[in-house]
């Protein structure tokens, strides 16, 4: 008796799973009688997608610029930045050497960088980039109008303008750890690995600490040219 229930039992469930997939292939399909429907999950696990990809950009409060020569004052800078011992005291001169970069257009550019960083934050990025070809005219040496332009292009996608932006900032700065790092991140963007690779290299030279990207020359070192042996 035992057998023969054991027998029906299985020659039951053969007949349900069948049915239950032919189920869920077809899911306007009724069931056949007798057997329940799965239970589906109504709230499927959001997906979480990749990190958007953002330029280096001076961070909002800036400290005070240094008295006396700018040149002097940013060389000493970035000479401290190289040997800085922990990544905490070299975010404190990174700090300082924005804050000579963003004080150098004079005044009138100064006061026009404060409306573009508004207009910014509004997400009004039109205006802003009006503003900033305002300020390229009228203080074309300004490195930091040029890095602003290029953070505004490659948010919209326009890449071309942002890397010709970006070596305008470089030619006139070519220490400029933010625009190389940017640098890399659009050639990354636009599946130039290798290329990407040495503007993160170039940035490290300048900056070996710079946040994120000793992680990514890692990652993509063993892409590019592959694990050591």
């Amino acid at each position: 008796m035992t057998k023969r229930f054991q027998a029906l039992f299985v020659a039951a469930l053969l007949a349900i799973v069948p049915a239950t997939y032919a189920l869920a292939q077809a899911p306007d399909a009724k069931p056949p009688e007798g057997v329940e429907p799965p239970k589906l999950d109504p709230t499927p696990e959001p997906k979480i997608g990749p990190t958007e990809p953002k330029l280096v950009e001076p961070p909002a409060n800036l400290p005070r610029p240094q008295t006396g020569d700018p040149k002097i004052n940013i060389d000493k800078l970035f000479e401290a930045l190289k040997i800085a011992p922990t990544d905490e005291s070299a975010k404190y001169v990174e700090n300082r050497i924005w804050a000579l970069w963003v004080a150098a257009g004079g005044d009138t550019s100064n006061l026009l960088m404060g409306r573009v960083k508004t207009a910014m934050d509004k997400k009004e990025f039109d205006v802003a980039l009006k503003l900033l070809n305002a300020i390229i005219d009228l203080k074309p040496e300004y490195v930091e109008a040029w890095n602003r332009r290029a953070t505004i292009f490659f948010n919209s996608k326009d890449y071309i303008s942002a890397i010709a932006d970006i070596r305008e900032v470089l030619v006139r700065e070519p220490r400029h750890f933010g625009a190389l790092a940017g640098l890399g991140t659009i050639l990354q963007e636009l599946g130039d690995e290798k290329g990407a690779l040495e503007a993160y290299r170039r940035a490290l030279a300048v900056h070996p600490k710079l946040e994120k990207i000793p992680d990514l020359v890692k990652k993509l070192t063993e892409k590019v040219e592959g694990r050591e042996i």
